[in-house]
């Protein structure tokens, strides 16, 4: 569609009037501009919602909402051809099977090989042996093989030792969607875990011997405790409701040695609606600063995050410094029991704060353990009210973590932001379906590439600057400060901003300080060639200066063995004037050069007994003033007094 014109919400500049074009894959704005052809490129599936405006004067407005909060105005100028463009897009933006993702069209140009090291990139099992595991105390079990007990779990899951098979199947029977406990991390300094599970269906006073054996298991692998924490992350409110249906949480009495701790995370609606009400206070042409901050309070955003937030430091602190197991389930175990136990992990653990390291956290506490990304962020055509920013908060955690430990995380902020674009661009195969069984059927590893392979290679644009490895927010636990959202979060306009032009400003420091690390390498490497090259040379000369003595050495007592009578100085003296008029020598060649030219006027003195007897001689008229260019030696000056011929002999 031509004459489409782009509208910047923010500035009064001029409308860019360019061409519209729709492909399999993309929206592309293309500037008709004759210096720059500037494009515009948006990926269907990041498209949130579509909204045909009213039909103006000018033309015809079309809104478009991305997922990664890009917002594109477009007037067109026709409104059938606004129409056609507006039901297109609903089509392509809303797929209703996998195959129509971008990720088994994208092609990398990556041979086969290339694809299945990209995949073998993130590797689970080496993950829990450099936890440690499998150990006394705990064991990988392939009771689910067949995904036979849980649907939504792995395949290979790690339990206690003492947790026999018919102890784990009688627990998931127990459970919400038979999501068992399972080890999702172990510190090895103090034998304590974190697990991870779905709510008991206890009902108001339901019991199963196997799910309280399960958590004894649990408690008996840490001999150093005797108790557990069992943490709910949901409202009291919330989980006493669901008792109502069957389900609920774990009665006290029931179980023995076991401490309960309610958190108080919302559920996925209550995050869906803040994060809706502080994108419309974003979306504001020009708010007052009042406005701005009365808005972002009521959406009750940063709220929510510090929940997050002090559920991870809660569990983090129960490991670390009490030494206590800890059971974190939510209703199903896989929004708010992920976010709780990758933000503790990342607390507790310096490698998870590394690029790779963040990889396998993910991996381990999100694909692995089934959350469902194809529901909670609209991958396919389904039920809207599924979607809510469920990983969205947990990386806006790890950036609001970055923003009070700056030297703790290998990685910046562009390395979050990437992540959360492509988890929901589809372009890789990472984040597709709902669970490892979904995405083993779908062959997903054979017919589409990986994130991480693409993030690795292209690791160094994504370097803190600031991180150290031996530094000391690196090493060990992390102990994030305590105090109300109000003061201690920020708004993540590096996020929620990004794409407005307008805003300030344009650099963030990580960003201008990356640069400057980067110029310095540069001239760093310059120096170093330089360096180099200086070395090369002074060795060249300090070979041209010996090569120069040994010559003016056979000259001198050629001519000198000859022709003693016709020297008015000493042969020393005539060498020394014509080391004067040696190239200057470098600090670094002194020592040794001097001791060479030292040695050579020792062995020119006991060499020859004529010039040894004649270096007596005294006359106040010199009689060498000039050195041959081709051998070093002296020629004869015009008050010599020597004939012709002795001049072209010595020379």
């Amino acid at each position: 569609v031509e004459n489409v014109r782009l509208l910047d919400r923010l500035s009064s500049r001029k409308a860019a009037l360019g061409t519209l074009y729709l492909t399999a894959s993309h929206v592309i704005f293309v500037e008709n501009g004759s210096e720059t052809r500037k494009e515009t490129w948006v990926l269907h599936s990041q498209i949130s919602s579509i909204e045909k405006q009213t039909t103006t004067a000018t033309g015809c407005p079309l809104l478009i909402r991305c997922k990664n909060f890009q917002v594109i105005q477009l007037v067109i100028p026709q409104e059938r051809d606004c129409h056609d463009v507006y039901i297109s897009l609903i089509r392509l933006a809303r797929p209703v099977k996998y195959e129509e993702l971008y990720c088994f069209s994208f092609n990398p140009k990556l041979d086969k090989e290339e694809r299945e090291r990209g995949w073998r990139l993130v590797d689970l099992n080496e993950e829990y042996n450099r936890m440690g595991i499998p150990n006394n105390y705990w064991q990988i079990s392939d009771v689910n093989r067949d995904y036979g007990v849980c649907d939504s779990y792995p395949t290979e899951v790690y339990v206690p030792k003492s947790a026999t098979a018919h102890i784990i199947v009688g627990s998931s029977k127990f459970r919400s969607r038979r999501r068992f406990p399972a080890l999702s991390y172990y510190c090895k300094d103090n034998n304590a875990s974190i697990c991870r599970s779905s709510q008991p269906l206890s009902g108001f006073s339901a019991r199963c011997l196997e799910d309280e054996q399960m958590l004894q298991a649990i408690r008996k692998a840490n001999p150093g405790s005797d108790f557990i924490y069992v943490v709910d992350t949901r409202p009291k409110l919330n989980a006493m409701a669901n008792r109502a249906a069957g389900k609920g949480y774990e009665n006290e009495d029931n179980y023995s040695n076991i401490k309960f701790q309610f958190i108080g995370i919302e559920n996925i609606h209550v995050m869906r609606n803040s994060l809706q009400k502080m994108l419309e206070v974003c979306e504001l042409k020009a708010p007052s600063m009042s406005d701005f901050l009365w808005g972002l309070e009521n959406s009750g955003w940063l709220k929510h995050i510090k929940a997050i937030m002090d559920a991870g430091i809660f569990i983090a602190k129960a490991v670390a410094e009490e030494g206590v197991s800890v059971l974190v389930h939510c209703s199903d175990g896989w929004d708010r029991t992920a976010q709780v136990c990758s933000v503790a992990g990342l607390l507790l653990d310096s490698y998870y704060r590394t690029m790779k390291g963040f990889m396998v956290l993910i991996e381990k506490d999100w694909v692995s353990f089934g959350h469902k990304f194809n529901h909670r962020y609209g991958n396919l055509d389904g039920d809207p009210k599924e979607i809510s920013p469920v990983i969205d908060q947990f990386i806006e955690c790890v950036w609001q973590l970055m923003e009070q430990f700056p030297c703790a995380f290998e990685f910046n902020e562009r390395f979050l932001i990437h992540i959360q674009h492509h988890i929901y661009s589809c372009q890789f195969g990472n984040f597709l379906c709902n669970s490892q069984k979904e995405r083993r059927e779908l062959k997903v590893q054979e017919r589409t590439y990986s994130l991480w392979a693409h993030l690795w290679e292209n690791r160094a644009n994504y370097l803190n600057p600031l991180y150290r490895s031996d530094h000391s927010q690196t090493q060990g636990t992390l102990h994030p400060r305590m105090a109300p959202c109000n003061f201690l979060y920020k708004f993540w306009s590096g996020m929620y901003n990004r794409f407005e032009k307008g805003l300030h400003p344009r650099q963030s420091v990580t960003d201008y300080l990356m640069a400057v690390k980067e110029e310095t390498q540069q001239l760093e490497d310059e120096l170093k060639i330089l360096g180099e090259r200086l070395a090369n040379l002074q060795k060249s000369q300090l070979s041209y200066n010996r090569i120069e003595c040994k010559q003016q050495d056979r000259s001198k007592q050629l001519g000198l063995t000859t022709h003693n009578s016709s020297f008015a100085n000493t042969p020393q003296e005539c060498y020394s004037s014509d080391l004067k008029s040696f190239p200057s020598r470098s600090p670094s060649q002194g020592d040794e050069e001097d001791s060479a030219l030292i040695l050579t006027q020792d062995n020119l003195k006991s060499s020859d007994p004529d010039l040894s007897a004649n270096s007596d001689q005294e006359s106040g008229v010199e009689d060498l003033s000039c050195r041959s260019p081709s051998v070093g030696g002296c020629l004869p000056s015009e008050d010599s007094g020597k004939d012709s011929d002795e001049a072209v002999f010595l020379a």
